[in-house]
């Protein structure tokens, strides 16, 4: 009698999700696929499966299979899988509900009416209370008269622009944020809106699903109840690693009872210790538990515990990897760019890396989090995209470069412009070549300008189109420059918009922070995070566990492990059954331990290095003989 082979217990999985999309009508399921389980791999095999067995019949009804991915990334390694078949349209989550909203604009436009209205009210509210001379009070008037603006030119928009991968600019270009927030809400309330999606995808998958925005996935939810037999969805992802503050909290219990339920648990990634450990740290919050390979016995996981007082962190770490590689009997883990470092909070690497100053203010604004973290908050790619690469270009001296920037950005560079220009443009490039020079010498012997000194000199020249979201406070800038330790004009007593003062807090910074922030988001710099590597792997992980640098904002250890207590907050929560600190945190430990495929060393600075040490044994973590105290 054959033995069946102990590598491949996810066949089922993979064939329930083939019956699902070949019965009729398609069923829809959630996948649930955790760390190193080759979640992709099985989305791939089902749009092969569907575009064999069903793709004649969707290509006679003019129809195609539609999937969402998180990254451009993840939509390039898909689609070429896949042969860049084209049955099946790959896109962005931005890019899929833009293909619902293009040339819908008096949908768009009423949307925007209500939306801006809205805001409009809200700040009124907020400046009736507040003193009026104080600078919050004029911050707030100047950003109710750009919506007011903006709301009375929505009129003359004849039709409206975006784009996924760039800021557009004009009366008629939406922002990121509202592209999901109209289509989600168009979604709900438009009956004609969700015939154009199901007509157009009948077959919806969603990659990364736990992360997709909770208002658009409660969207495609309620439309998939309403259209049951004509539109299916297939949720792939692990709620255990949602990363992203807009991801839908709870979305394993939203999911309809007549869905399949698929389930994959085999890690092919690491190595049997480290998924010991994995299933360990999410043993509390579900039953979900992978199997290792039978190949990949073995593996070492190491916990290093050191008082909070080390003064040199770099150099502990430097001799823990030395550590680790006597261990491993692995000399690659003294070698730095064979070894990965993750730290397990933002807050850690904008202080180990310079650029706290710019990074907290904006963390602090819950709905700026996500488009922070990934680099598509609007003023934000502004400042990386276009300032940046600018700035660089000039003070390079590196003028094709720079010129490069300016023709697709420069607003003295549209083609109407120059042609307003006459005979005379030769003067008109001669004066934007001067006020670039004027920029340049911002950075003259060594200088580190403020971010709102360099946004206001190129607002003067015009250089650069100012986000709207920035005019607001640059406007502000150019009737009292930035000084980069004035003194703030607090409202004492009012309620401030947070979100102006938040980018007012960020102009004050050194322009430097911004290059360190550009390096962190491209995955330049020293240390990586939990969203960085997203679907990543690595051979050797080093995992720090730092609540002092990572300011407890959002995550702690210390309350994860017990050392500290719990606060009100934590336990109304619990309560409610809302996310809590311990949730958050230990999903985090969970996707970044989960990156290593050989060996493992997670090191943990605290101010109770026993409690910490019994902590990670009583609840099974790691054996006392994996623990070193280090000296600070």
């Amino acid at each position: 009698m054959n033995e069946v082979d102990p590598n491949l217990i996810d066949i089922p999985a993979d064939a329930e999700i083939l019956d699902s999309l070949t019965s009729h009508p398609p069923k829809s399921f959630f996948l649930y696929a955790g760390a190193g389980s080759g979640k992709t791999r099985s989305l791939v095999q089902a749009l092969v499966a569907l575009r064999d067995k069903r793709g004649e019949e969707l290509w006679m009804r003019g129809q195609r299979v539609g999937v969402i991915t998180y990254t451009n990334k993840a939509t390039d390694e898909i689609k070429r899988r896949l042969d860049f078949n084209a049955l099946i349209e790959v896109s962005t989550i931005h890019s899929f509900a833009w293909s619902l909203l293009e040339g819908h604009t008096t949908d768009i436009r009423g949307w925007l009416e209500a939306n801006l209205k809205d805001e409009i009210a809200e700040l009124a509210d907020l400046q009736a209370r507040g003193r009026p001379a104080s600078k919050a009070a004029k911050e707030r008037e100047r950003s109710i008269a750009l919506k007011r603006m903006r709301l009375a030119h929505l009129p003359s928009v004849k039709r409206f622009v975006y784009s996924p991968t760039e800021n557009k600019r004009g009366r008629d270009a939406l922002a990121h944020t509202e592209v999901i927030s109209c289509v989600s809400t168009l979604l709900r309330s438009k009956p004609s809106l969700q015939k154009i999606l199901i007509s157009k995808f009948p077959i919806l998958f969603i990659d990364e699903s736990q992360d997709t925005n909770r208002h658009l996935m409660d969207a495609l939810l309620e439309v998939q109840q309403t259209h049951a037999g004509k539109f299916s969805i297939g949720l792939f992802g692990d709620t255990m690693q949602r990363i992203y503050a807009d991801g839908k909290v709870g979305l394993e219990t939203a999911i309809p009872p007549d869905w399949a339920r698929p389930a994959k648990v085999m890690n092919h990634r690491s190595r049997e210790r480290i998924v010991r450990l994995v299933n360990r740290i999410r043993a509390t919050v579900d039953t979900q538990a992978q199997q290792w390979r039978s190949d990949r016995l073995g593996g070492i996981v190491r916990l290093f515990v050191v008082p909070q007082n080390g003064k040199d962190k770099g150099m502990i770490e430097e001799n823990i990897a030395a550590r680790m590689a006597t261990i491993t009997n692995d000399n690659q883990w003294t070698v730095r760019q064979a070894r990965q470092t993750l730290i397990l909070e933002h807050h850690m690497a904008a202080r180990r890396l310079g650029f706290s100053d710019v990074f907290e203010p904006l963390y602090a604004i819950d709905r700026f989090r996500t488009g922070l973290l990934d680099g598509t908050l609007p003023p934000l790619r502004f400042l990386t995209g276009e300032v940046l690469p600018l700035v660089n270009a000039l003070r390079a001296g590196k003028q094709f470069e720079a010129m490069a920037v300016l023709r697709k950005y420069c607003p003295l560079l549209l083609p109407n412009v120059l042609k307003e220009a006459g005979s005379k443009q030769r003067e008109h490039l001669a004066r934007i070549k001067a006020d670039a020079a004027i920029l340049t010498d911002l950075w003259k012997d060594g200088a580190d300008p403020a971010i709102g000194l360099v946004l206001e000199t190129i607002s003067r020249s015009k250089l650069l189109a100012i986000p709207d979201a920035l005019r607001p406070i640059t406007d502000t800038q150019t009737e009292a420059p930035v000084v980069a330790n004035d003194e703030e004009d607090e409202d004492a007593e009012a309620p401030r918009d947070e979100q102006i003062a938040a980018w007012t807090a960020v102009l004050k910074v050194s322009f430097s922070q911004i290059e360190a922030f550009a390096r962190y988001l491209t995955g330049a710099s020293a240390y990586d995070t939990h969203q960085g590597v997203k679907g990543l792997e690595f051979e050797r992980v080093m995992v720090i566990i730092d609540d002092d640098d990572a300011r407890g904002f959002m995550f702690s250890y210390d309350k994860l492990l017990g050392v500290k207590a719990k606060t009100d907050s934590d336990r109304k929560n619990e309560s409610a059954g809302a996310e809590t600190t311990l949730d958050r945190t230990r999903r985090l430990l969970y996707v970044i331990c989960s990156r290593a495929e050989e060996s493992l060393a997670v090191v943990a600075y605290t101010g109770n290095p026993a409690q910490v040490i019994n902590a990670f044994v009583s609840q099974g973590l790691f054996e006392r003989s994996e623990i070193e105290t280090i000296s600070a």
